[in-house]
């Protein structure tokens, strides 16, 4: 069976995507800070017949992300590192102006370092599968200037970056940057807590992820978006 690590898999998008591969097939290692909520997803997870460990714990922290390797390559192995764990740097967003130092180090820490981290480690067993896959993810506020959302979208656009160079460096791997567009998520009704507008739920836009592991295309920056709309 092929083996994922999916980080922030407690809920949202990354729980989503994480009972979807169960339901392929797919043996899970999966992450979150809060150990009780991600214990219930992995339970629920579990239930579509898949092998499963939860490792709670800071994806910040190396041995942490050492140990979350480790249980994957207890399963057999590593053919897909997912990186859905994501730090605001200031609930709700502010200004430049005044978001705080220690937020932005946060953010970068969780979204950029973290991811770089992860993979490095994962990296030995990435190279072995035949199907060796790196998904991080994007969002639009890495290639737009939206107000309040500078820290974070700095965040981001230095992680598409990071997978940009990697896939250069990696050939044999394949590299996604994904955009998941807007989603009903705890993570955007943190971000703009006075906005109550409808959004896709996570499981909406899961679709798009199995589309590239299926159809399996060059490596690049994707929005999710984009791959519902061309189905």
């Amino acid at each position: 069976m092929p083996v994922a690590i999916i980080t922030g898999a407690s809920k949202g998008l990354g729980r989503a995507l994480a009972e979807a591969l169960a339901g392929r097939g797919w043996d899970l290692v999966l992450d979150a800070r809060g150990g009780r909520v991600l214990t219930e997803a992995a339970r629920a997870v579990a239930g579509h017949g898949a092998r499963v460990e939860a490792l709670p714990g800071d994806v910040t922290d190396a041995g942490h992300r050492a140990a979350l390797v480790a249980a994957a390559r207890g399963f057999g192995g590593v053919d897909l590192v997912v990186h859905n764990a994501s730090a605001l740097g200031a609930e709700p967003l502010t200004r430049l102006a005044e978001l705080p130092l220690e937020g932005l180090r946060r953010a970068l820490e969780v979204n950029t370092v973290a991811a770089l981290g992860l993979v490095r480690e994962a990296l030995p067993w990435l190279r072995e599968s035949a199907t060796g896959t790196v998904i991080t993810l994007s969002s639009d506020a890495a290639a737009e200037a939206y107000g309040t959302w500078g820290g974070y979208g700095a965040s981001k656009a230095a992680l598409d970056q990071l997978a940009a160079v990697l896939a250069v460096e990696e050939p044999g791997l394949r590299v996604w940057a994904v955009d998941p567009g807007d989603m009903a998520t705890d993570l955007y009704a943190a971000a703009v807590p006075e906005d109550d507008s409808p959004r896709p739920a996570p499981a909406d836009v899961v679709p798009a992820f199995l589309r590239l592991l299926d159809e399996r295309p060059a490596s690049g920056r994707y929005s999710a978006p984009s791959l519902l709309e061309a189905r």
